[in-house]
């Protein structure tokens, strides 16, 4: 395993578009913090928004999993891109060449996407140890590490959703074009899920119980928006006689339905790679 990531890693470090755009996805989840120094001034009151207790332990955990997922496009493109670059500069041919078999090149790439999942749920890990404890009013050791399911959600979701943009790569060859269809498959499934729950099952739950099985949909699912869980928009809700229920929780069945499309995507692309002529 260590020889295919050192393969892969060869790949990725002489790629100059791949280390920028790795490089601006960190960067962007440090900028997080920024968020804290946002101040707004509405009439006579001065608020920040980190006083209204998005860095608040262990509320934190969310949502910065779902600020950080929502960035995750830039490693897509560098998935894309790296599928792409075997075809257009004839590596994936080289490499069958010298050896290594189409399981052994498939394997390389997924154990990339999981490294790259894997270090990006760590530096978030970290980034928000260190906002939490910079602006939390919480920093009881139990409430700290408490709501970490969020972290293990992240890590699937973005593996699920690398894993989809390998497959993709794989399919259509042009890192363009891949990433074209991957955006006709998200208005896809908007457009499937307006037609199932305004028409055909209107005024029911069974377009939403139907749409959770398809993978963006699922990957999405895994960590729902946080800002309805803030006290302000919890307490204007109420006020204005509404009530939020939603359930901001992580469920084994959605994890394992992430799981599932990625095993689905891993088999399709060594499929795919042994029935297409190289």
């Amino acid at each position: 395993m260590l020889r295919l990531l050192e393969i892969e890693y060869n790949k990725l470090r002489y790629s100059r578009s791949a280390r920028i755009l790795i490089i601006t996805y960190f960067i962007l989840i440090t900028f997080i913090a920024l968020i804290a120094s946002i101040e707004f001034n509405i009439g006579t009151i001065e608020f920040r928004v980190a006083d209204q207790g998005i860095f608040n332990f262990p509320y934190i955990w969310h949502f910065n999993s779902y600020i950080a997922a929502i960035l995750k496009l830039f490693l897509a493109i560098v998935i894309v891109s790296m599928m792409s670059n075997e075809y257009s500069n004839r590596t994936i041919k080289q490499n069958l060449i010298d050896g290594l078999s189409k399981k052994e090149f498939i394997l390389s790439k997924f154990l990339t996407v999981l490294v790259f999942s894997g270090i990006s749920t760590i530096f978030l890990f970290i980034v928000s140890l260190i906002l939490g404890y910079s602006f939390s009013d919480f920093t009881e050791f139990s409430i700290v590490f408490s709501d970490l399911e969020y972290l293990l959600a992240y890590f699937i979701k973005l593996t699920g959703f690398f894993a989809f943009c390998m497959f993709l790569g794989i399919l259509v060859k042009r890192s363009a074009f891949a990433l074209g269809f991957l955006i006709v498959w998200f208005i896809f499934e908007g457009i499937l899920y307006a037609v199932l729950n305004f028409k055909v099952f209107k005024g029911t739950d069974i377009a939403t119980n139907i749409m959770q099985f398809f993978p963006l949909e699922s990957m999405s699912n895994l960590v729902v928006e946080p800002f309805s869980r803030l006290n302000a928009v919890q307490t204007a809700a109420t006020q204005i006689g509404g009530e939020l229920t939603k359930d901001y929780g992580i469920h084994w069945y959605q994890l394992l339905i992430v799981i599932v499309w990625t095993i689905i995507f891993i088999y399709s692309s060594l499929v795919l790679l042994r029935k297409r002529d190289l």
